[in-house]
């Protein structure tokens, strides 16, 4: 049995911010921002949560499937930037959907999220736990970036994307995905603060030099063993979706893996990195290519670290 994408669903807040319009005070341009990151606009949420943006991306997901949200037997939603401390923004999704039965949980895995959301999504389809689930990833960023802070408040963004998976017996759908973390790395990408240590949300902190280099090197062996694992070669890749961090970390993959960059999904122009949302939104603008077929990867690297990798068959 495997799981088969059905049906993609994005959501962006109504506020977007081009690197002109952010404040004088961070003493940058669209130039400096462009350049080093790619980044020209991002979406921020004033009155929308990651629960009502993670909603509006499940219902266009389950639209565009042409499923009823009473036929979903599970939610996984990767996010870090959840309504509440409990309960899960899964299951205010899941209320707001009107989804009647089954499960609905979160999974933190920041940057990564989708793929390891993904990951035990496809493992309960294939274990016969669920037959139709929805993978979502969903961020507010904008909630804990320090503003004042030009290293890290010009690179983030909020959003969601939803994917619906249905249980297939056929060869189609999820062939592989593979999830890593190393403790040893923590620190280098984390918040200042916490339920138990701050009692606060806090704000990112970032090692900008060595998330860099740590998400080249991923990126890479991901990559690699992904190929190995399923003997094939990169030109047997249709299409390759990285986590849309910064689009020298992309120009740097395009140029050690050989693919043509046509076959590679760039958006970090259009809504900044959005962490566990940004596969899915980078989807949304590729669904005729994502639908017509052929090996799809997926590749990404965020804190903890967590890494992964996914390939889709269609």
């Amino acid at each position: 049995m495997n799981s088969v994408p059905i049906g993609l669903g994005i959501a962006a807040p109504k506020k977007s911010v081009d690197n002109k319009e952010l404040p004088k005070e961070l003493d940058t341009s669209d130039e400096w921002i462009a350049s080093r990151t790619g980044v020209r606009r991002r979406y921020i949420a004033e009155n929308e949560t990651t629960a009502s943006l993670a909603t509006e991306a499940a219902l266009a997901a389950l639209g565009h499937a042409k499923v009823s949200p009473e036929d979903i037997d599970l939610i996984v939603l990767a996010t870090v930037t959840g309504d509440y401390t409990f309960p899960s923004t899964a299951t205010i999704v899941q209320r707001n959907i009107g989804m009647s039965k089954g499960v609905a949980f979160d999974v933190n895995a920041a940057c990564s999220g989708f793929i390891f959301a993904l990951d035990v999504a496809d493992s309960y389809i294939k274990l016969g736990k669920a037959k139709k689930a929805l993978v979502i990833g969903a961020e507010t960023f904008s909630k804990i970036l320090d503003w004042t802070d030009r290293s890290t408040c010009v690179l983030f963004g909020d959003g969601a994307g939803a994917m619906v998976l249905q249980a297939e017996d056929s060869n189609r759908g999820v062939q592989y995905c593979k999830i890593y973390s190393d403790g040893n790395y923590a620190d280098s990408l984390i918040t200042s603060g916490g339920v138990s240590t701050t009692q606060t949300a806090g704000f990112i902190k970032m090692n900008g030099r060595e998330v860099f280099k740590f998400a080249v090197e991923k990126f890479r062996e991901s990559l690699d063993e992904l190929l190995r694992d399923n003997n094939m070669t990169i030109n047997d890749v249709d299409l390759l979706v990285p986590h849309q961090a910064n689009l020298r970390i992309i120009k740097e993959l395009i140029k050690f893996s050989g693919i043509d960059e046509k076959k590679v999904l760039i958006n970090v122009d259009k809504y900044a990195n959005t962490s566990a949302a940004s596969i899915p939104l980078a989807l949304s603008e590729a669904k005729d290519a994502f639908f017509s077929g052929g090996n799809i990867v997926f590749l990404s690297m965020g804190a903890g670290y967590a890494w992964g990798s996914a390939l889709i068959r269609l």
